[in-house]
């Protein structure tokens, strides 16, 4: 029996509105006419699920005029109308939370709770968003001048562009749309031609609250492809903001293009995110925080885990007690709550792996944990490998590297924290990050200014895993963006500083004098 059929994929995609193995991809309701097609295969049992259409040039005109017209309506909406759309689309995705999260598990691979996590996170953005349309706040300062006011305020960008990425093909964008919807922009999303369903699946949602609030389709809209259909967007001037997820080769592309003709670029990129373990660490805290980190999604969280700095004095108890967890983990079908570990997204994927276990045993490294492709019964699609343990070292260029799969490197300090945070530090990568202590002066020193680098600094919690309240992203190669929460709603507006001058004379700031 497929999987479709035993884990009622065929309902969750039936009340998704998508056709199984034929999906048209749309802003709102509106077909594309492309001929070309993205099969969209999944790595649970490597069965077709369905086809969406390429955007050809010519559909991508056809979306542009669509939003240009949806933004001059949208953006003169107050902000906490705006604020009640997204509360409704949080509302319908509460509706369909166990069918998009099947279908994100299916067509991505993670575990189903995962999928359902991932849906969750796009509830949580929404009720964020909802609270922040009421709170879209400038300032107001003192004017030199007398009889003068000051103040600052935020106005839509526009168009936002989204590029998102395979791993968290749901997630990523509403946490971008559902920011720049409340801010009065409009969005233009390509996700992963790995994924394209989700996006399909995301867009029908959405449609359903802008046709029932008898509001412009154009105010969300979708286009597929690969990264010619992305390069439209950052080619495209009438986008101010390109929001990408992505790998760093792909962001430094982004960036330069966009910075080119002088728009705004958020960029969220590769990590080689690290938990430093110091002899005062909890070692069963430290198990689960590493094993999820390194094996959770199967490794293709931008935040998995996959360096764990471990002093010397206590090196083999932790690589002992982890070695002993991955005894535990169960691979296979992640619409099987029973299992731990689902496949990676593609063979090539499987490939990358490979060469990474390759090259750390070349460069001197010692395999822990043996890796290797599952085959057999229930590993058809070939996807499916074992998540690895590798002691290494830093210097090493496998590791300095990001590998997007279950493979976590064994590295060991001496000395004191701050040795560990020097090795933590020593990427070009600079995502999240962990310290696992009981000790006071180690957890601050890990948060100071001399501490981690990265933009994500937890204390005896992993380094997978984010709450839509904080900012997510990362420094150096990273890129630099804020996405979710604080006040990361800036990037998707404008500010702009106001003078009143409510008197009968006109100073010059500055004190300057000129008398006509």
């Amino acid at each position: 029996m497929s999987t479709l059929a035993t884990f009622g994929m065929d309902e969750a995609l039936k009340e998704l509105g998508i056709q199984a193995v034929n999906a048209g991809t749309s802003t709102g309701s509106q077909q594309m006419s492309s001929n070309e097609l993205i099969e969209s295969y999944s790595p649970v049992d490597g069965q077709l699920i369905g086809k969406v259409s390429t955007t050809s040039k010519e559909d991508y005109e056809k979306v542009m005029q669509t939003a240009q017209a949806a933004f001059a309506e949208w953006r003169v909406k107050p902000a906490p109308l705006r604020g009640e759309i997204v509360r409704q689309f949080g509302e319908k995705l509460r509706e369909k939370k166990e069918a998009l999260g099947k279908l994100v598990s299916y067509e991505m691979g993670k575990s189903y709770q995962e999928g359902l996590g991932e849906v969750q996170e796009m509830i949580d953005i929404c009720d964020f968003a909802v609270g922040l349309s009421r709170q879209l706040h400038g300032l107001t300062m003192h004017s030199e001048r007398p009889g003068h006011r000051m103040y600052e305020q935020y106005h839509p960008l526009g168009i936002v562009g989204i590029i998102s990425a395979f791993n968290f093909p749901v997630a990523v964008w509403s946490w971008n749309t559902a920011l720049a919807w409340i801010c009065g922009d409009v969005c233009v999303w390509k996700p992963s031609e790995k994924t394209p369903l989700c996006g399909v699946a995301c867009q029908n949602i959405i449609a359903e609250v802008l046709a029932e609030n008898n509001l412009p389709e154009g105010i969300s809209c979708l286009i597929n492809g690969d990264y010619k259909v992305g390069e439209f967007m950052t080619k495209d001037a009438r986008i101010p903001l390109v929001s990408a997820t992505g790998s760093t080769r792909m962001g430094k592309i982004v960036a330069s293009e966009v910075a080119g003709r002088l728009g705004k670029s958020l960029l969220e990129l590769g990590g080689n995110n690290a938990i430093i373990v110091t002899p005062d660490a909890d070692i069963k805290m430290t198990v689960i925080g590493a094993v999820f980190g390194a094996v959770g999604t199967a490794g293709q969280r931008c935040t998995s885990t996959r360096r764990l700095i471990i002093h010397e004095s206590i090196y083999d108890q932790v690589k002992d007690a982890v070695v002993a967890a991955y005894g535990q983990l169960r691979i296979g079908n992640p619409l099987d709550e029973n299992n731990h570990v689902g496949p990676l997204i593609d063979t090539d994927a499987v490939g990358m792996y490979s060469a990474a276990l390759e090259k750390v045993v070349a460069e001197g490294g010692n395999i822990l944990v043996e890796g290797g492709v599952l085959q057999g019964e229930g590993y058809e699609s070939g996807c499916y490998v074992k998540p690895a343990i590798a002691e290494a070292n830093n210097e090493f260029e496998i590791v300095q590297h990001e590998t997007f799969a279950p493979v976590l490197y064994l590295l060991k300090y001496s000395g004191d924290v701050a040795d560990a945070i020097a090795i933590q530090n020593g990427v070009a990568q600079g995502l999240s990050s962990a310290i696992m202590t009981n000790n006071l002066r180690e957890a601050e020193r890990f948060l100071s200014h001399a501490g981690s680098d990265c933009g994500i600094a937890n204390v005896n919690i992993g380094t997978s895993g984010a709450e839509i309240g904080g900012a997510f992203g990362g420094e150096k190669e990273t890129g630099g963006g804020r996405e979710s929460g604080s006040d990361a709603w800036k990037v998707y507006m404008r500010r702009q500083t106001n003078t009143i001058n409510y008197t009968t004379d006109l100073p010059l700031a500055q004190g300057i004098k000129f008398d006509l």
